[in-house]
């Protein structure tokens, strides 16, 4: 059976290269979407408007010099294959049409919706997975949408198929997203038929058949009810080289006069110290102490240890906020609204200096902390920094890409965020960035994950946080 996908705007927004998703199936386009593509292109929202115009030149590409007639049945999408043969070298994959849905009048045997009110766009597209549904009756017609509202209407309209876009979801369960961690119940060792235990000085490392732990990756952490506590330092096809780590030893752990209260925190402690690693991806709920930690690491390691020149700080802002304006004021004073929780955390280690005040300023000076909106961090290069990006459940997964491509020589990157908190009305925990960000980098050398899980903010916090 011929499979028609109908996109809308908004899929082309969320991934500009979505046309190359569905394989050997027909994609249609209507032309209310080439035509909110060619508003936003325009945009002051340089996130937005750059990905409209991707999306353009990706349909650009695709039609080249077709004829009306063969833009409106279908022109063939050329894939680059890895094919050896040269030959071979492109393979269609399905087609491309322009459908001109302001062609499509009312009929009895069709039941189209009314485009004559603020919704009118989004009828207009749904109209033409009718239209097609009526006259393709042979063909399984499916409108692709990630507004849910806009899916309940398609389906009450009487469109028998109508899906979100999961090409981007890189899980299927959230469960299943990698938390830096493999916790057994009882003691490890019961599970472990052979051992072979090698001393490096002060260090004990154990050598494991890779079969007992077969989805392990580096900078994991095993542990169990008995309080040990293994730390992946080298993997191999067969073995797993497991760091001793005493949890006495990594409980006492210091950064900034900040004790970790729960053993999630001291691993993290562990992991933010660990010298192999560039990228520290931190998630957990609220109150977990995830930006505390960040920045009290940023603070030894900048005024006490000088690692790094500099710390930058950023977050993703609401839409309303992605341009912070033309009215007076610095980068940073135009960013302080959205960063205050920094503020708050530089309270905590200093509020009880005796001018805590001047303590909070000469250290901001002193560290040389930089507050930078996301939309000007693109294009550039941060040497000697220790970068920390706050809240990133919201941002895409090209927004984040952007972003740690930005980390240049001597640096490091810190991504904060809590999956239970995203305010972006197309992206959910599966399609997060911050999910993305994880699951493609878990297997990489040089990063670590840790999911801080416990609450240590307030008693009134935990509960909220898990009865709320």
């Amino acid at each position: 059976m011929e499979k028609i996908y109908v996109l809308d705007t908004n899929v082309l927004l969320h991934d500009p290269l979505a046309i190359y998703a569905f394989a050997e199936h027909k994609v249609v386009i209507p032309m209310t979407v080439l035509e909110e593509l060619d508003v936003i292109k325009d945009r002051r929202d340089k996130d937005v408007s750059r990905e409209a115009r991707v999306a353009i030149n990706t349909i650009d590409k695709i039609v080249g010099d077709a004829s009306p007639r063969e833009l409106q049945a279908g022109v063939p999408i050329r894939v680059v294959s890895n094919d050896v043969d040269k030959d071979q070298n492109k393979r269609s994959e399905g087609s491309l049409a322009i459908y001109p849905d302001q062609q499509i009048t009312l009929t009895d045997n069709i039941p189209f919706l009314n485009g004559n009110h603020d919704h009118a766009n989004d009828n207009r597209i749904i109209n033409v997975g009718l239209s097609l549904q009526a006259t393709h009756p042979r063909s399984s017609v499916c409108l692709v949408t990630k507004d849910i509202n806009m899916r309940i209407k398609a389906k009450g309209s009487g469109l028998e198929r109508v899906e979100d876009y999961r090409k981007d979801k890189v899980l299927d369960d959230l469960d299943l997203m990698s938390k830096g961690y493999i916790q057994f119940s009882g003691s490890f060792w019961s599970t472990i038929e052979s051992v072979k235990t090698e001393a490096h000085g002060r260090h004990t490392v154990h050598v494991i058949s890779k079969s007992h732990l077969p989805n392990i990756y580096f900078n994991m952490f095993v542990i169990d009810d008995e309080d040990f506590i293994g730390f992946v330092v080298n993997l191999d096809q067969e073995h797993v080289y497991l760091l001793d780590i005493n949890k006495q030893h990594l409980m006492n752990q210091n950064f900034w006069g900040i004790l970790p209260r729960n053993l999630e925190q001291a691993m993290a402690f562990y992991l933010l110290r660990h010298d192999n690693s560039d990228l520290m991806v931190m998630t957990g709920p609220a109150g977990s102490g995830k930006t505390l930690l960040a920045l009290a690491y940023g603070l030894q390691v900048t005024m006490e240890e000088k690692r790094f020149n500099k710390i930058i700080v950023a977050r993703s802002t609401p839409p309303m906020a992605e341009d912070i304006g033309f009215l007076p004021g610095t980068e940073e004073e135009k960013m302080a609204p959205w960063l205050a929780a920094f503020d708050d955390n530089l309270e905590i280690l200093h509020g009880a200096d005796e001018h805590s005040f001047s303590s909070i300023e000469y250290v901001k000076q002193k560290a040389n902390i930089q507050f930078k909106s996301l939309n000007f961090m693109r294009g550039r290069s941060f040497n000697n920094a220790l970068i920390i990006i706050d809240e990133a459940q919201g941002l895409t997964q090209f927004q984040l890409k952007s972003i740690v491509t930005r980390v240049g020589s001597n640096s490091k990157i810190i991504v904060l965020g809590n999956l239970a908190q995203i305010d972006n009305k197309y992206i959910t925990p599966l399609t997060s960035g911050l999910t993305y960000l994880v699951e493609k980098t878990k297997s990489f050398k040089y990063a670590s994950i840790m999911h801080v899980n416990g609450i240590e903010r307030s008693r009134l916090a935990e509960f909220a946080e898990e009865n709320l």
